[in-house]
């Protein structure tokens, strides 16, 4: 039989929705794209195509036109056959129009060919470069265009634009036609002024006023002084996650039924800025009661598992000590080769006691393994980079805390704005996969920095840093540092996973020279480089080597200066190996209140070079948090260095004490001096001790003003100079106790941190340099 024209028609009808069906490539009205397919002489159930034309191809050859068609010469054509070939085609993206009809035996196949992109140009940006727009396009130039493609690279425009705060920004993407089928990309953009945050409201809170709740959230409230800030425009985003960091908070403070009912965004009459207001429902706070362990896994001992219990009876309920309890259970567990052990913790709690007894069950959990882990939106850092971070891969058990710690160490990167780390059922009922979705953020910044201190005097900075070297993970840093003593210029570069280890790797080059003629007469110049290695020997304990060559000029030596140092004046080449062990337990590095850290390092200098010793400095911090906001800090130091094959120690090598390591008395203010005929040079010393105990009390202050105070008192001894006063020499070498105490006030500001620090010397030795005001400044832009 033969079809009519009817029958015809409504076979080109049927290809017409395939365009429809096509949500990733919805073409615009200003580009429809039109589709037909004609067959005129189709026999039940088809005919055999005899031979194949193609029609329209101005860039492409033929053969890739018929590479995405799916009928061949010989082959019996049907409806469906047809119809799965224009589908293909469209699905190439390389056609705004495609048309297919049967000549006879023949297939002819039309296409009109989609654009290629001559150049993409920005109109109306001001706010954001160029450059960091161009980074969020998927269209470049000379790829193919299609209006799809043009859309969706407006939306992440408009999102760079809200991630900036400037919610009334509109893009609209242009086209304008070449010849040759090609166009210019032209987005014009509408900036539009940011929206700020005039209010940050709470309702609810009993336990912590609006200040601390504030100084939990990310957002801040709008100030001219914020001028810098990117936390003070409004951000539904950083909304969102204000609830989750208010939740965590209060989890971590004893209040473990706090929640976060409910958080409102309105814009305050003036248009320009919005009133956030959130919600609380804190409920009663808990200390802990008791901690268990319950095991349903045969012939399993949890007797070795009780030291990773970290939360403790009498203390305030920690979802973080929780957090780290089930952490060190996971990880025991997988050492004793339990990589099925599922623990899952319950509270019971009593309300009239104030207390929530843990129970940690641990059972066996069904065995499921890592089918695949798929990474997704990672534009410019490498798979490796995010997969390294993983502690877990194909094939491993799988664990979700382990799953939910590869997140948190993802996000430890710093290189990305969202990370999600979720686990999907796979097409095996023991086997599961990782999804990886990620929101990539720059990573390059340019920083100046300016600021006072009374050692430097006025000091600034510039330094040019990259956090994710061309998507490596890699960290390299330029910078320099001038100020009234110290120019200083450096280079840095960084691997943090070198030979595809745990294993970070550096090289540092560097010039610093410093003017010390006030202390002692002379000015130093070290010029040089290192390389350095480290590695982590468990979450609190990492160790670091490194190899320093460098040359250390001392110049400018008056005739007046001391005899020690005019010895000294020249140029000397140092050849060190180092060491250092760091063992942190700080609940923050920025702003710790409790835990301790540690450090002990070793160098030994010798391996070629002019100079020859064996050096050791110990330090410990230790935190105490005695009520909220009071903390006590205990701090001890102390070195030695000890030279070698006959050499003696020089002195841009010996301790220097005072100023910020000894308060009320002078950097070099103490130790071992030369005051012949009226000198006066500090000659530092080969062996000091020091220590510290220093009370943060609050000021009574919002959190948000940043101003706490402090009393302190410090001591010290620094001495053992191996050097012998000849006739007539005046020589001040007692290695005897100096002790001062004073209190101070610091003040995060706007402009930067800011501390000023009053104290006096209670024990000292006549010749000593002493003083009562101690001040510094800086920020970094």
């Amino acid at each position: 039989m033969r079809y009519t024209p009817y029958l015809a028609t409504a076979f080109a009808a049927l290809a017409l929705p395939v365009l429809a069906q096509r949500a990733d490539d919805a073409p615009t009205p200003m580009a429809a794209p039109t589709a037909a397919v004609v067959m005129q002489t189709v026999a039940e159930p088809g005919v055999t195509v005899t031979g194949i034309t193609v029609e329209g191809t101005e860039r492409l050859e033929d053969a890739t036109v018929l590479s995405y068609l799916r009928v061949t010469q010989g082959q019996e054509v049907t409806q469906e056959k047809l119809s799965d070939a224009l589908k293909a085609l469209y699905a190439s993206g390389l056609f705004k129009n495609v048309t297919l009809r049967m000549d006879g035996a023949r297939l002819v196949v039309s296409v009109e060919e989609n654009p290629i992109v001559n150049q993409i140009v920005f109109e109306g940006n001001e706010a954001i470069d160029r450059e960091d727009l161009e980074r969020e396009l998927q269209l470049k130039s000379r790829l193919v265009y299609t209006p799809a493609k043009a859309q969706r690279d407006a939306a992440r425009l408009l999102e760079v634009y809200r991630r900036s705060g400037r919610f009334a920004a509109k893009v609209d993407p242009k086209v304008v036609a070449l010849d040759q089928n090609r166009v210019d990309l032209v987005f014009e953009i509408q900036e539009g002024d940011k929206t700020g945050v005039a209010k940050i409201n709470f309702i609810g809170n009993t336990h912590f006023d609006d200040g601390d709740l504030r100084s939990v959230v990310a957002t801040s409230e709008s100030a001219w002084w914020k001028f810098l800030s990117t936390s003070d425009f409004y951000d539904p985003d950083r909304v969102a996650y204000d609830r989750e960091l208010l939740r965590r908070f209060y989890a971590n403070e004893g209040f473990v039924d706090a929640k976060v009912t409910a958080s409102s965004a309105e814009l305050a009459p003036g248009g320009e800025d919005f009133f956030i207001t959130y919600t609380v429902d804190e409920g009663p706070r808990y200390k802990v009661g008791s901690v268990k362990l319950v095991s349903s896994v045969k012939d399993l001992d949890t007797t070795p598992l009780e030291k990773e219990v970290t939360l403790e009876a009498g203390e305030w309920y920690s979802a973080e000590g929780l957090e780290k309890t089930i952490n060190g259970l996971t990880n025991e567990l997988g050492n004793q080769q339990y990589a099925f052990v599922d623990i899952a913790p319950s509270l019971q709690r009593k309300k009239d006691d104030g207390v929530v007894d843990v129970t940690l069950n641990l059972k066996d959990g069904q065995r499921v393994f890592v089918n695949r882990v798929e990474i997704a939106g990672n534009m410019r850092t490498l798979d490796k980079v995010v997969r390294r971070e993983m502690l877990l891969a194909e094939g491993d058990p799988f664990n979700q805390t382990k799953l939910r710690r590869s997140e948190q160490k993802i996000k430890d990167l710093g290189y990305f704005e969202t990370v999600t780390v979720v686990a999907e059922p796979s097409a095996l009922p023991d086997q599961t996969d990782i999804k990886v979705d990620l929101k990539e953020k720059a990573t390059g910044e340019i920083s100046f920095g300016a600021g006072f201190s009374s050692t430097d005097g006025v000091l600034g900075d510039f330094a040019i840093r990259e956090r994710n070297f061309l998507g490596h993970g890699q960290d390299v840093r330029v910078g320099a540092t001038l100020s009234g003593r110290t120019q200083q210029y450096d280079f840095s570069f960084t691997e943090p996973y070198f030979l595809n280890r745990d294993l970070t790797a550096g090289v540092d080059v560097f010039r610093v020279t410093r003017d010390n003629q006030d202390e002692s007469s002379y000015d130093e110049t070290n010029t040089g480089g290192s390389l350095r290695f480290g590695y982590p020997l468990s979450e609190q304990l990492r160790q670091r080597w490194n190899y320093t060559l460098q040359n250390t000029e001392i110049s400018d030596v008056p005739a007046s200066a001391s005899r020690f140092i005019r010895e000294q004046e020249g140029d000397t080449i140092t050849s060190l190996v180092g060491q250092e062990l760091t063992y942190d337990t700080r609940d923050s590095r920025l702003d710790p209140t409790q835990g301790l850290m540690s450090r002990i390092s070793t160098d030994l200098a010798g391996l070629g070079g002019d100079v020859n010793y064996a050096r050791v400095r110990a330090l410990a911090t230790a935190y105490v948090s005695l009520a909220e906001k009071w903390v006590m800090q205990f701090l001890g130091e102390g070195g030695q260095i000890v030279p070698f094959a006959g050499d003696r120690i020089r002195i841009s090598d010996r301790f220097f004490i005072g100023g910020d390591t000894l308060r009320g008395f002078q950097f070099a203010g103490i130790g071992p001096r030369d005051l012949t005929n009226g000198v006066d040079d500090a000659l530092g010393g080969e062996r000091f001790v020091r220590g510290s105990a220093e009370l943060t009390l609050p000021s009574g202050l919002p959190n948000e003003v940043g101003l706490k105070f402090h009393a302190f008192t410090d001591v010290g001894v620094l001495g053992d100079l191996d050097a012998t006063p000849l006739p007539g020499e005046i020589f001040k070498n007692e290695e005897s106790l100096r002790m001062s105490a004073g209190f101070g006030a610091t003040w995060s500001s706007p402009f930067g941190p800011l501390r000023l620090d009053v104290a006096r010397a209670l024990i000292k030795e006549s010749y000593d340099k002493t003083e009562t005001f101690r001040f510094s400044f800086g920020t970094r832009f």
